[in-house]
C-alpha cells in the first residue's frame, strides 16, 4: 500500500511503496509544466527519499498525458519579466538544491517513468534519471533552440555522453521531437511500454534493484558518476577503496552465505 505524505497545494505528489518512493508531477491541466512551488516541492521530496533509510530505489513520473512540458512559459513571462525582458538578470544565482542537481547527486537509483511526453525541463528531468521507461505515444522534445533558449538543466551535459557528441549536436541544433521508439533505438530509454503497464514496470525494476544490497548499488551508482571524469587507471583505484568497506559490511556476508546456501539474500543496508 502506498503511503502519501500531505504537503498544502501538492502540484508535487510522494509516496511509498514498500523500498520504492514514487514521485509524481501533479499538474496535469497544465501538462505538468513547472512551477516554482512544483521546483520547491520536487526538491523537498527529492532530499525525503534520499534520506529515508527504508527508500532503496525512487521513481519518478506525472499524471495526465504528459510527463513535463518543460517551465511553465506563462510564469516565466508574467509580469513584464523574464523572456524578452531588459531587466537585470542575476549572477550569482544557488542552483545546489535545485531538482536537477539534486536529481544528479542522490546516492540512490531513479527510474523515470515517462507516462507522456517531456519537453525541455521536463526532458533534462528525465535525463537527470538513471534509467528512463517510456510510454507508447510518449516523445521527448529538445525544443529549446525553437524556443530561443539552450538545455538549461542539465541537457548539454547528459546527451553528450549518452548518444555522442553528433548525435547530440543533431538533436540539440535541430530542436527536434523523437518518439518513444526513437528514444530507445538512440539510448536514451531503456524501453517502451504500453502505458497502461507502465508504473507496474517501473515498480516491477524498482524493486527487482531494491532486492539487492543498497549500499553496494549505491556504490556502483556513485563510481559509475565518477567514471565520467577519471582515467581508467584513477577510476579502478577508486573502485578498490569502494569495495573495501563494503566487503567488511553485514550485507556482503549475507550475499556470500544466501549464494553458498541457495537462497534468496535479506540485506539490511548495513
Amino acid at each position: 500500500m502506498t503511503v502519501q505524505t500531505k504537503i498544502e497545494d501538492p502540484e508535487v505528489l510522494y509516496g511509498v511503496n514498500g523500498a520504492v518512493a514514487v514521485i509524481t508531477l501533479n499538474r496535469p491541466a497544465r501538462m505538468n509544466t513547472i512551477s516554482g512551488p512544483m521546483l520547491n516541492q520536487l526538491t523537498q521530496h527529492l532530499l525525503t527519499a534520499e534520506a529515508d533509510p527504508a527508500v532503496r530505489a525512487v521513481i519518478l513520473t506525472g499524471t495526465g498525458r504528459a510527463f513535463c512540458a518543460g517551465l511553465d512559459l506563462s510564469e516565466a513571462t508574467g509580469g513584464g519579466q523574464g523572456v524578452g525582458s531588459s531587466a537585470a538578470t542575476a549572477t550569482n544565482l544557488d542552483l545546489r538544491n535545485t531538482p536537477p542537481t539534486v536529481l544528479f547527486n542522490m546516492g540512490k537509483p531513479t527510474i523515470c517513468a515517462l507516462n507522456g511526453s517531456a519537453a525541455g525541463y521536463g526532458m533534462d528531468t528525465a535525463l537527470g534519471c538513471d534509467i528512463r521507461l517510456m510510454a507508447r505515444g510518449a516523445k521527448m522534445a529538445a525544443a529549446f533552440t525553437k524556443r530561443g533558449i539552450v538545455p538549461e538543466s542539465g541537457g548539454t551535459w547528459f546527451l553528450p555522453r549518452l548518444i555522442g557528441w553528433s548525435k547530440a549536436a543533431e538533436l540539440i541544433f535541430t530542436g527536434r521531437t523523437l518518439s518513444a521508439e526513437e528514444c530507445v533505438e538512440m539510448g536514451l530509454a531503456s524501453r517502451v511500454i504500453e502505458p497502461e503497464q507502465l508504473m507496474d514496470a517501473a515498480l516491477e525494476l524498482a524493486n527487482e534493484i531494491s532486492a539487492n544490497a543498497p549500499l553496494a548499488v549505491q556504490a556502483a551508482k556513485r563510481m559509475m558518476r565518477m567514471g565520467l571524469n577519471e582515467t581508467f587507471d584513477d577510476h579502478v583505484h577508486h573502485v578498490f577503496l569502494q569495495l573495501l568497506p563494503l566487503l567488511r559490511s553485514r550485507d556482503a556476508a549475507e550475499g556470500m552465505r544466501a549464494f553458498m546456501e541457495k537462497r534468496p539474500p535479506a540485506f539490511e543496508g548495513r
